[in-house]
């Protein structure tokens, strides 16, 4: 297999005066990037690379819908999908359209789907939702007890409102009662579609990534890290994948005497090496240290020998995703983060991103702000108001940082928040997509997600909250929708680098939600395979390629 070879970063000869540094991406300031510049793909990333595009705004008015083989806008009836059954439908309904105005129509609701038509314009008038893409169903208030009025709430940011006459059969469900059972069938004991479904492609979807074959890419094994089996049955750590990178002079043994001083056992483990200095990138999650300073000296040698491993660097550089209030706070909780003190050679940084209660107030805000107008005059403040720019920009100027240490400076990382689930990916994977220029290719950014965020145990399930009609659950968070925003960002400042675009990604979000494939539905690696792998559901890159 291949390796990774010479080093494929972004943007690494390129200046530019109107481009922002590392110290101005963590400020609290936004500006537009600069689009006119091209960029070659073998261009290496400077700190002075990055911006956060203000651009990210006229792409939510009106979402582009990209072209795939499951959506076809043209057609008057749903095609139904293998095991999609008819549950209801209503006739005389108007759809009460925010941009064109009430819409009348019939709706159709399947165990996937809701389909609304109108034939009387020209073109027809279609709506094809996903079910998965409900989070709430609200009763609204009719003008007559005969008039059944209600709204969807969507997780992609849309609000729809439908309206119609009540059937006269008072045993029958009404739609408004269907709707509730299948948006919601975990909720109601229900299988989600996607374990239903059940189509043959010629390609199996979950094939995209190997870790063997990733880590050989990459050189691993090599005299300085080794390939363990010790999680082979999750029993270290139940979240991480069964697979792991870890030092060559650090037995299994004693990875289980780290696993124990690590929130969740989420040891320090490889993602990526450099494949010429060796510096290399390590996530984990937080030490448990507590009120009381607590050490293990079997921590502090562990992360010795990442640092011992490449040979260019006498230094170790910890990048804590939280801000450094949050992270004191957590040794209440018996967390926290190292001490210098403890850890020698390494030096701490905090990068400041903020948890998952205050992103997912954030989106909400933003929502406010884009859906269903936007008010021009105010657009920036208004925007601005939301923070989302600021916590994307946050994110993105931390991932920069990671990068520029491992490739200006040589120097391995180790990156954690408090789990090491949500903000950690965001971080490894944005710093390896601006590293590795396999990674900006289509397979390969697969593998990033693959890696990176599924085996990683990224919790898509409590985040999205699949099939749950639970919509105020505080584990709901868009921390992968931001991932996919950063990356949005990169793709404007450098279309050149990469293989792919905003259809690509924007299709990646609507099998987010859809429920049509398994890859998104669980909480991680081991969780997949017992209950997604081993029905004849298929996984989403089946269909990106």
């Amino acid at each position: 297999m291949e390796k990774s070879g010479s080093v494929d970063s972004l943007g690494s000869k390129r200046t530019s005066s109107r481009q922002p540094s590392v110290d101005s991406l963590s400020s609290s300031s936004t500006s537009r990037s600069d689009r006119s510049a091209q960029v070659k793909p073998s261009s290496a990333m400077s700190s002075d690379s990055v911006s956060t595009s203000t651009e990210f705004s006229p792409e939510l008015r009106v979402k582009p819908k990209p072209k795939q083989a499951l959506r076809d806008s043209v057609k008057e009836e749903p095609q139904l999908l293998p095991n999609e059954k008819v549950q209801d439908m209503a006739h005389d309904v108007t759809y009460v359209c925010p941009f064109t105005g009430a819409v009348r129509g019939s709706v159709t609701v399947t165990n996937y789907r809701l389909f609304f038509k109108c034939m009387d314009r020209e073109p027809a008038f279609l709506l094809d939702l996903p079910l998965g893409v409900v989070s709430r169903v609200e009763r609204i208030a009719a003008g007559s007890s005969r008039d059944v009025s209600y709204g969807l709430v969507c997780k992609d940011m849309r609000n729809l409102r439908f309206a119609h006459k009540q059937i006269e059969d008072t045993l029958r469900k009404s739609i408004f009662e269907v709707l509730m059972k299948f948006a919601f069938p975990v909720s109601n004991g229900l299988q989600i579609y996607a374990f239903e479904y059940t189509q043959v492609f010629p390609e199996n979807g979950w094939k995209v990534y190997d870790p063997i074959t990733e880590y050989k890419r990459q050189g691993i094994p090599n005299e300085s890290w080794r390939i363990t089996k010790v999680n082979d049955h999750y029993e270290l750590c139940e979240t991480y994948p069964s697979t792991l990178a870890v030092p060559v002079n650090i037995p299994d043994e004693e990875l289980k005497r780290v696993a124990a001083f690590r929130a969740k056992g989420r040891i320090p483990v490889l993602s990526w090496i450099h494949p010429e200095s060796q510096a290399t990138v390590t996530r984990c999650s937080q030490p448990m240290v507590g009120v009381n300073g607590k050490r293990s000296k079997e921590d502090e040698k562990y992360l010795q020998a990442i640092m011992d491993a490449n040979a260019q660097s006498h230094k170790l550089f910890i990048f804590d995703a939280r801000p450094s209030v949050n992270a004191a706070a957590n040794k209440m909780k018996g967390g926290g983060y190292e001490s210098e003190d403890a850890y020698q050679n390494a030096e701490l940084v905090f990068l400041d991103i903020h948890n998952i209660h205050v992103m997912r107030e954030s989106l909400r805000k933003l929502k406010d702000v884009v859906y269903p107008n936007i008010e021009d005059s105010h657009w920036f403040s208004n925007l601005e108001s939301t923070h989302w720019l600021e916590h994307i920009k946050l994110i993105l100027a931390g991932a920069l940082r990671i990068a520029d240490k491992v490739e200006s400076g040589k120097t391995s990382v180790v990156v954690h928040c408090s789990d090491g689930w949500d903000r950690t990916a965001q971080l490894t994977s944005l710093a390896m997509l601006m590293l590795d220029g396999y990674y900006r290719t289509i397979r390969g950014f697969e593998v990033l997600l693959e890696k990176e965020w599924l085996s990683f145990g990224h919790r898509f399930q409590l985040r999205i909250g699949h099939g749950d009609k639970n919509h105020t659950d505080a584990d709901r968070s868009p921390v992968f929708i931001q991932f996919i925003d950063c990356v949005w960002q990169l793709t404007r400042q450098f279309p050149a680098a990469f293989e792919f675009n905003e259809y690509f990604l924007v299709t990646i979000l609507d099998h987010l939600y859809s429920c049509l494939f398994g890859t998104f539905l669980c909480n991680s690696e081991q969780q997949r395979l017992k209950e997604v792998r081993d029905s004849k559901e298929d996984g989403v890159f089946v269909v990106l390629h």
